[in-house]
């Protein structure tokens, strides 16, 4: 590994998890690539089954309710879709119209707070659970 390629793995690995959830999705836009996996979940429909289904893999205890979308729904649109790559956006958008709506469901603790910290960010009113 050359001393330039060393020194991002070092820079990057002190990064948060929303700091690299925000990298990533920067590099995306800049590179015009997707992270999307090539075999994606089918959409259920309502996205909350969707949003729900990584999460129950994770070792519980963590849950995400959004209870209000702010005044900026395009930014939490784009968290929603960000914290979960299978919500289209038709789903994302119904997400912060139909409320109370629940993001991660039992999920890992750190994935849980990532995502309510997403979500504050973006202007939404979070509760973590």
């Amino acid at each position: 590994m050359t001393d330039k390629v060393e020194k991002l793995v070092e820079e990057i690995s002190k990064l948060t998890v929303l700091d690299l959830s925000e990298l990533v999705s920067e590099l995306q836009e800049k590179l015009g690539v997707s992270a999307m996996p090539v075999a994606a979940a089918p959409s259920t429909g309502s996205g909350q089954a969707a949003a729900e289904a990584p999460a129950a893999e994770g070792e519980g205890g963590g849950t995400v309710v959004m209870t209000a979308s702010g005044d900026n729904k395009i930014a939490v649109i784009k968290a929603l879709r960000e914290i979960n790559q299978s919500l289209g956006l038709q789903e994302a958008k119904a997400a912060t119209e139909n409320l109370p709506f629940t993001v991660i469901e039992n999920g890992k603790s750190e994935d849980a707070k990532a995502a309510a910290d997403k979500l504050k960010a973006a202007g939404a009113t979070v509760e973590l659970k």
